[in-house]
């Protein structure tokens, strides 16, 4: 046990250090731009799409911090808008395949998933899933209500050193956050896999692996993607990738349905305070992964882009 507890917490500790090395400059970075003209001017180049969209413009707000920084922030920025329903749920949908977007294509980088690949998923599938739901929805039109919550604005700062102290201050608790999450999970994982729990687990899973196009071995990843996200499932990929032999095919195929539906359980149950109906916000997700994930892989197979055995993937240190 205590074997499987201190390789646990190496793997942590490795993990951390890698996704670290991505999550704290890049938060820092937008956390800085929040100060300068920088993201209002993103802001304001983006606003003539939102009515394609069926947004109004002061919707650009959430979607650029959901995608520059995480749900928690677009979600403060939902509340302190007057959105109907409608605008709510679209918001919701596209932040739900698409958020965090630099860190996250950061992890799918490293583990050896192309950047084009995460962007147009991602992208493609937020933006297409909110034209699609302006075009067939009619309803929707009162305005949001947001229950009990209050939003409490964000203190001011001013100031060269005061700016970039509470920057460096948030870019540090996110990764303190991160190791708090990680190093515990790659514990409790060593863990089960030194029980042999895991590969119980994996032919327990191996049929809808299988359904998805994928070799059993991928489960693992699969699972902690499902449960924790990408940013956070990322320990267990890597060592999937490192260990395991998880295929470039399977590995794509894995990330192609994470992409599109990842941390179900929070990234769902954290638009309830919304007011939304969050039943089918999680059927879209689930629906649109499976049906692409199945979509890509028939086309693989039949174009022979990718052999069924695929080639194994090398981790990018």
């Amino acid at each position: 046990m205590m074997n499987s507890i201190k390789k646990g917490l190496q793997v942590g500790i490795k993990t951390t250090w890698t996704l670290g090395k991505i999550i704290f400059p890049v938060t820092l970075i937008v956390a800085l731009l929040q100060y300068t003209p920088v993201l209002p001017w993103v802001i304001d180049a983006i606003a003539p799409f939102m009515k394609l969209l069926g947004l109004s413009g002061d919707a650009a707000i959430p979607l650029v911090l959901g995608n520059f920084l995480n749900l928690y922030a677009a979600i403060g920025a939902i509340l302190s808008l007057d959105l109907t329903v409608k605008e709510v749920f679209i918001l919701a949908v596209m932040l739900s395949f698409s958020h965090n977007l630099i860190v996250e294509s950061g992890v799918a980088m490293k583990v050896g998933v192309k950047l084009w690949l995460v962007l147009v998923t991602r992208l493609g599938l937020a933006f297409v899933s909110a034209i699609v739901i302006n075009l067939v929805w009619r309803g929707g039109s009162e305005t949001a209500k947001y229950g009990m919550i209050q939003v409490q604005s964000d203190e001011q700062i001013s100031g060269i050193g005061s700016i970039l102290l509470a920057a460096i201050e948030k870019a540090g608790l996110g990764i303190l956050q991160l190791a708090m999450i990680v190093i515990p999970l790659m514990i409790v994982i060593q863990i089960l896999k030194d029980l042999q729990w895991l590969k119980k687990f994996s032919n327990g899973m191996s049929p809808i692996t299988k359904s998805l196009g994928m070799h059993e071995n991928t489960s693992t990843t699969m699972a902690a993607g499902l449960l924790f996200g990408l940013a956070y499932g990322a320990g267990v990929v890597i060592q999937a990738v490192e260990e395991d032999g998880v295929s470039k095919k399977d590995l794509t195929l894995a990330f192609i349905f994470l992409m599109a539906c990842h941390a179900v359980v929070e990234d769902t149950l954290i638009f309830i305070p919304l007011g939304i109906p969050v039943w089918p916000l999680f059927l879209i997700r689930l629906g649109v992964a499976i049906t692409l994930t199945l979509v890509v892989g028939v086309f693989w197979k039949k174009s022979g882009i990718i052999s069924l055995k695929g080639s194994r993937t090398t981790y990018e240190k």
